[in-house]
């Protein structure tokens, strides 16, 4: 089992409820489209950006944060966002990590390099734009990389820059929930920067939790967003919660749990969940 790729419970069978339907169809397919060209086309300029400064220029962060909001609302997702403004300069954000969906939520609460697999450095096209538009590659198998990668971090945050995370490490149905992990908190304290926790919540017409919109176990990204964008009145509840000051606390273990308290509450018993056990790994590990 790799270091970065802990275990989760939920599978499709076991956790994800089903929206998709015949009637559905007309409902779904302007969404899926509006959402591949989207995406494309922010993946497009965030690349030309990064490869070209001089001729594109940097993608300003608002626009960043309406084009993130936009991909949500194409596949037919509410937001409701709460809370006060991520602050600025060197941030790590932390959330809890269910969806797909979690990745442009998390850049529409603060635009932040995200982290991926080495792997997807090789794929073709798939790997160059990934670098071009600034992903941090980390390799999840290799114990001795793991100090390595905290260091890239902690000088992108030196930097000023934000990094967000999803320290669960693996995708859960929002039902259950597993634990945040340590390590990359240790990119904050050695930065001195603020850790910025976020929750996210989807829920269903009448206001009841929905894992309509959950990535897990061996579930695939079409299935995935199948269900999303034929579903009805989804939305996606974003709270950006008190940032965490690097000084309140001395090492990475008080940093990771008071960050886990705040996004998935006070942890009483263990995880517990029907269904076999599914390894998944982040769900950038899967789509950057």
């Amino acid at each position: 089992m790799s270091v970065w790729l802990p275990g989760a419970p939920c599978t499709p069978r076991a956790c994800v409820e089903t929206t998709g339907s015949v009637t559905a169809v007309p409902r779904a397919v302007p969404r899926l489209v509006a959402v591949v060209l989207l995406v494309l086309t922010g993946i497009l300029l965030s690349a030309l950006g990064r490869a070209f400064p001089r001729l594109w220029g940097s993608v300003p962060a608002g626009a960043v944060r309406r084009w993130s909001r936009a991909v949500v609302r194409a596949a037919g997702v509410r937001v409701r966002t709460t809370g006060a403004a991520a602050p600025a300069g060197g941030l790590l954000l932390v959330a809890n990590h269910i969806s797909w969906l979690d990745i442009p939520l998390l850049a529409a609460v603060r635009p932040a390099r995200m982290l991926a697999k080495t792997e997807i450095r090789r794929w073709p096209v798939a790997g160059a734009i990934a670098a071009r538009a600034g992903v941090l590659f980390i390799d999840r198998d290799r114990l001795r990389a793991l100090p390595g990668t905290v260091d890239r971090i902690a000088g992108t945050l030196r930097a000023g820059r934000a990094v967000a995370v999803f320290p669960e490490g693996s995708t859960w149905c929002g039902r259950a929930q597993g634990r945040f992990r340590r390590a990359v908190f240790q990119a904050a304290l050695d930065a001195r920067v603020p850790v910025q926790p976020v929750r996210i919540r989807y829920r269903a017409d009448g206001g009841g939790a929905s894992t309509a919109p959950a990535f897990v176990g061996d579930d695939s990204l079409l299935a995935s967003l199948w269900r999303v964008t034929t579903a009805r009145a989804l939305v996606a509840e974003v709270e950006v919660l008190p940032p965490i000051a690097p000084e309140t606390h001395p090492d990475r273990k008080g940093l990771a749990a008071a960050a886990e308290t705040q996004v998935l509450g006070p942890r009483t018993t263990a995880p517990s969940h029907a269904g076999p056990r599914t390894a998944r790994s982040d769900t950038l590990h899967r789509t950057a």
